[in-house]
């Protein structure tokens, strides 16, 4: 059977493809290598929601290919969905897969095998018939399959075991698609309209994760607050979460980013009931410039977002509120970066995204006037990234001397010895001065801050593994 590796660009919807890309792959027999550079088929899955993200794809291919000539790549995502012709032109590309066609990556992979595989003998069987009009790899240049992304009705699962937290915290994917036309935004147009998964499948995969010993999960959704809406009979987010806590026996439970105005009274009041809901709201911002806000269609205004904002804080007063942030967007005055500013300033939060406008080909926003240029572009992103990083130490100092509850994460080398990273209910990193392994929740109480890290002692007694060296 052939081997494979999967390399991964983006954000956690895009992780959690290749998740279950490597799932299928496995479940048909393919062996996950190591390296790149080792395998049968390299399937690259990209990212597009700049243009950075699109030349870091690009590199990466050309990087594959000149270490290992004979490697077939795969290309797929969101950038292959966007514009399957500009990578299908690069050297050493074999397909080109949007993501309206991700779930036939497995059958390619097994096509591109048989035809590099001797067949001497009755144990190799002949390749497949590949779709109609389409070449063999080495017959022509690369091949490109996409369709209309409207189409998809399906959500690619597979729980995502690595990436932050190193295999101690996964990531289910549990909504895909977006409805909403944000004038700056390309990704509806690459992943399509919004869809859920049935929550009878939500509630098994969280099952089945922690009955293997996880004790944290994440949800995650490119329109995480619009999860159930597609669904017939329709189902509510905040009743799905409500099932999760009923039906399995997680004992934490975080939602990742979720947009303002589906962030409720009642969710607030859900997530204060519990321990085993974190409490961490990433609620997209952008911009607390109100005409700003009309420019990218987004559809609250600074009041709205602020409201969301104190009702979290008087409810839980320790959350972790994030924000994400775009800056420089077409016609962003000084003044509307100051009043950005100035929102993030006035208000409780404990972290921030800033990312530079990009213009993406066919977004409304990449046709208005008045770009804003490159240098003052970087030199506001500066400044919110500073802001972010004043509000984070505030938050830090806020905790020293709480108790927190953490989960321990695996440790890395570079770490030192006697020190075992952990996560924070509130998104925190917390350093805890004891080699411990991976994946315990236990209380701790913070006692100094170092860094961009928090120090804490375990209130309980624990069993520490042994150093070595």
């Amino acid at each position: 059977m052939p081997t494979f590796y999967i390399e991964q660009f983006g954000c956690r919807a895009t992780q959690a493809d290749g998740a279950a890309i490597e799932r299928q792959l496995r479940e048909q027999g393919c062996q996950l290598t190591s390296e790149a550079h080792t395998a049968d088929v390299v399937v690259l899955n990209t990212c597009t929601v700049t243009a950075a993200a699109d030349t870091q794809a690009r590199d990466a291919i050309r990087k594959l290919h000149a270490a290992n000539p004979s490697t077939r790549i795969i290309v797929t995502g969101c950038y292959a969905q966007r514009a399957p012709d500009e990578l299908a032109a690069l050297p050493g590309v074999s397909f080109v897969v949007g993501n309206s066609h991700k779930p036939q990556i497995p059958s390619l992979v097994n096509t591109i095998h048989a035809r590099i595989t001797p067949r001497a003998s009755s144990e190799f069987p002949l390749p497949p018939v590949l779709p109609a009009g389409m070449l063999a790899p080495e017959e022509a240049t690369a091949h490109i399959l996409t369709g209309d992304i409207f189409d998809l009705t399906d959500v690619l699962v597979a729980p995502v075991l690595g990436g932050e937290g190193n295999h101690t915290r996964p990531t289910l994917k549990i909504q895909d698609g977006c409805n909403s036309r944000c004038s700056f935004c390309v990704i509806p147009f690459v992943r399509g309209k919004s869809r859920s998964l049935p929550p009878a499948k939500v509630v098994a995969e969280i099952q089945h994760l922690a009955a293997s010993g996880y004790r944290e999960v994440v949800l995650s959704g490119i329109n995480l607050g619009a999860y159930g809406r597609d669904l017939s009979p329709r189902v509510e987010f905040l009743d799905l979460l409500q099932r999760i806590l009923d039906e399995t026996p997680l004992e934490r439970l975080r939602v990742s980013s979720i947009e303002p105005l589906d962030v409720t009274l009642s969710l607030i009041e859900l997530i204060a009931a519990t321990d085993r809901l974190a409490p961490h709201f990433l609620m997209p911002l952008q911009s607390a410039s109100d005409p700003i806000l009309a420019a990218m269609h987004r559809w609250y205004r600074a009041e709205h977002y602020a409201r969301r904002v104190e009702l979290i804080h008087e409810r839980l007063p320790h959350a972790a509120i994030g924000a994400d942030v775009i800056t420089g967007f077409p016609g962003e005055t000084e003044d509307d970066h100051a009043a950005t500013i100035r929102f993030i300033a006035d208000r409780p939060f404990t972290y921030l995204h800033v990312f530079s406008y990009s213009q993406r080909p066919g977004t409304k926003a990449a046709a208005l006037p008045h770009q804003v240029s490159g240098g003052v572009i970087k030199r506001r992103a500066r400044e919110l990234r500073a802001l972010g990083e004043t509000k984070s130490a505030k938050f830090r100092a806020s905790q020293i001397g709480r108790t927190l509850r953490l989960l321990t994460l695996r440790r890395d080398p570079l770490d030192g010895p006697f020190v075992t990273p952990a996560l924070s209910e509130n998104y925190l990193s917390v350093q805890i001065p004891l080699t411990l392994p991976p994946n315990e929740l236990l209380p701790a109480c913070v006692t100094h801050s170092e860094g961009k890290n928090l120090c804490a002692l375990p209130l309980e007694p624990v069993l520490a593994v042994p150093e070595t060296s």
